[in-house]
């Protein structure tokens, strides 16, 4: 017997185990793939079977993105807030973060926290805390009147305006953390070392800071601008019924109006725009390192 055969004899019983192993592996995943398939996967793939078989086989409903005036009209909106809001939340988040990373621990703990606070609080407890201050008899007009710089209220509910102001105070948080793991990932020596080149303190943010902390901002940006797209429950409360986003828009053709195929039509669409932004974004961008995981 060669060498050669006594080493492959010998190595034989080591990668069964090893096989096994792998098979022992896929076994202990099979529920959750099941499971992921039956709650998850054949839900989407109902939806676009829906949206092109309702109410009869074909592309009709897709042809309404650009031929329905109403349609198009409230995809306008959507994208319109949608952008307000995402490049609002990414100045505010990137002023927060960038406090934060050059805050002492203790500082940054406390920050952390208080981001962290509004997670805790239910969207819709949110929502109806803006109708409240933001009404006609609220508490910003209110003040706003009382300090005489107003003679009557302003309008800031059931428009637009409200919509963006209380989707900015949910957005906000979901830019902070990801612009902050990214921005604590930053060698704070290559801006000590520009300052000692003769760069000024604006010159070393635009120059090396700001440069290297793209990544964040970038996808912070498109997070925010998911959320935002599909966002329900404020825009709903605090539109009053007058400003229509996506999301509401679908819901109103199936639960009031029954229009499957439409609704399903728009969900497909927004699933699809969704799923293409991420695959995007994961091409430039980290994921597990932008969120700290990696």
């Amino acid at each position: 017997m060669t060498a050669a055969t006594a080493a492959t004899i010998e190595a034989a019983p080591a990668r069964r185990p090893r096989a096994l192993h792998q098979h022992v592996y896929w076994l202990l995943i099979l529920p959750s793939v099941v499971l992921m398939a039956a709650f998850y996967l054949y839900p989407l793939v109902k939806v676009l079977w829906i949206s092109v078989t309702e109410p009869s086989l074909g592309l009709d409903n897709y042809e309404r993105l650009f031929t329905s005036a109403s349609v198009q009209r409230m995809l306008t909106v959507t994208l319109r807030i949608s952008l307000i809001t995402t490049g609002v939340s990414m100045v505010l988040a990137y002023i927060v973060a960038y406090v934060m990373v050059h805050s002492s621990e203790r500082v940054q703990r406390w920050m952390i926290f208080f981001v962290l606070v509004p997670f805790w609080i239910s969207v819709l407890v949110r929502a109806f805390a803006w109708v409240t201050l933001l009404r006609g008899e609220g508490i910003v007009n209110n003040l706003l009147i009382g300090a005489g710089f107003l003679a009557e209220p302003l309008a800031l509910v059931r428009n637009e305006l409200g919509v963006i102001i209380g989707m900015i105070h949910y957005m906000v948080p979901f830019a902070i953390l990801p612009l902050y793991a990214n921005m604590r990932g930053i060698d704070q020596r290559l801006v000590a070392a520009s300052r000692g080149l003769g760069a000024t303190p604006i010159q070393a943010f635009l120059r090396v800071f700001l440069p290297l902390s793209l990544p964040g901002i970038v996808g912070a940006g498109v997070l925010v601008f998911i959320f935002s797209t599909g966002f329900y429950v404020t825009p709903a409360i605090l539109g009053g019924g007058k400003v229509f986003m996506i999301a509401e828009y679908i819901a109103v053709q199936i639960n009031e109006t029954l229009r499957w195929g439409l609704g399903t039509m728009l969900a497909s669409t927004l699933m699809i725009f969704v799923f293409v932004l991420m695959a995007v974004l994961g091409r430039f961008v980290n994921l597990k390192r932008l969120f700290g995981a990696g």
